[in-house]
């Protein structure tokens, strides 16, 4: 790993998301001022009855290049809607015209990939059990299928690489693309995280009994019940401050931990989440009184939220306001770290704390500073939980430019 000191800070030189709020950073801006979220019950085939999801319009009639049909998947459908938004394929442009196409990596994020191309072609079997010929594994459900089209569809020669630690996966990214970037092997990388709805996923969790019922997801609630399962795309363009535009936001620090307690549930006591905030805190050089708002991983569970407040009480106390943005988007498992990345930098510009959505009484034994109404307020640093199945943890701290 290389030098700690080496690593921060990165700018954000570009961002953009696609949520079940729409395409681009507008319309999830404007959902979050005026407290409107994009959760819906489910129509999706297949799928659970009496569950509500965070189901991206248009992804269906998205076509990708023809030179790139291979790739042709819901996944990589939500990946291009990300490209087309908000100059994001311009401003990586302009890094190529800069380093060149070699100099720029992709490191993304994925948990479900391609599956529900794999369970439509299941469908289409034929008489004899095999699928059909038109069906491309490497390309639809392969982990690797995400940063190859990206990389692909941008003209980059650099690595691509793929990252799949659950619903971490997304911010994870982040780490690894700065340690490209610390190690001379990238001068920028696109980063972030594409999940898609599947029969997969939504079934999974429902077996887990995991998913809320009936109503959106509530997080920090005290009656709340589950998840609702998002899709959506969250990508960055990091590189070094000097190559960003002026005033760009800043990937101050991340921290990183497993451990291990059990395959679905976190610690009780949140001991791998304080470890993995603790090390993004030592990482970007602050304190957590230099902290203005925790955007928690708040999936809407009643382990998991319990779990986070305990870790972030334990580190921020009752004076750093925390919420989770889940009752807007779902949880998009995989992109839910890279969505929740451009969410802060919005909380940056726009000196937001967004309340937890849906929630009319929080948890009445919560004891961090969970916030249930939106607040205006300045927004210098933010700290953006992400924690997975397996244990897996992580803390991205995002701040303004100096």
């Amino acid at each position: 790993m290389p030098d700690r000191s080496r690593l921060w800070p990165l700018s954000l030189a570009a961002a953009t998301a696609v949520t079940a709020l729409g395409a681009g950073i507008a319309p999830l801006r404007r959902a979050l001022h005026a407290r409107e979220g994009g959760l819906r019950p489910s129509h999706f085939p297949g799928g659970p009855e009496d569950i509500w999801v965070g189901q991206v319009p248009g992804v269906e009639a998205v076509a990708l290049p023809p030179a790139l049909a291979g790739f042709a998947c819901r996944n990589n459908r939500l990946a291009e809607m990300a490209l087309g938004s908000d100059g994001f394929a311009e401003a990586v442009a302009a890094a190529v015209a800069r380093h060149g196409p070699e100099r720029i990596a992709v490191v993304l994020g994925t948990s479900t990939a391609g599956i529900e191309e794999t369970e439509q072609a299941y469908r289409r079997r034929d008489g004899a059990g095999a699928l059909p010929a038109s069906f491309d594994y490497a390309g639809s459900h392969d982990l690797q299928s995400l940063p190859a089209y990206v990389r692909a569809r941008l003209g980059l020669r650099g690595p691509a690489l793929a990252v799949s630690t659950a619903c971490t996966s997304g911010a994870r990214s982040m780490l690894e693309a700065a340690s490209l970037i610390a190690s001379g092997l990238a001068d920028a990388v696109v980063a972030g995280g594409v999940d898609s709805l599947c029969r997969l996923t939504l079934h999974g969790f429902a077996s887990l009994e995991l998913l809320s019922r009936g109503r959106p997801t509530r997080p920090c609630a005290a009656d709340r019940d589950g998840i609702s399962i998002g899709e959506a795309a969250g990508l960055v363009l990091l590189t070094r401050p000097d190559h960003a535009p002026p005033g760009s936001p800043l990937l101050l620090g991340a921290g990183a931990s497993s451990d291990g307690h059990h395959m679905s549930s976190p610690h009780p006591e949140g001991l791998g989440a304080v470890s993995a905030m603790r090390a993004a805190l030592d990482a970007a050089g602050l304190t957590p009184g230099e902290v203005d708002y925790v955007n928690l991983h708040g999936t809407g569970t009643r382990a998991n939220d319990a779990m986070e407040d305990r870790a972030v009480h334990h580190l921020f106390g009752d004076g750093v306001p925390c919420s989770s943005t889940k009752g807007w988007t779902g949880h998009a498992l995989g992109a839910s770290g890279a969505v929740e990345v451009v969410i802060a930098m919005l909380c940056l510009e726009d000196g937001l704390v967004p309340g937890c959505l849906g929630v009319a009484e929080r948890d009445p034994e919560f004891r961090s500073a969970v916030a249930i109404a939106n607040e205006a307020r300045p927004v210098r640093r933010v700290a953006s939980n992400s924690f997975g199945f397996g244990g897996s943890n992580c803390c991205l701290l995002i701040g303004q430019a100096a």
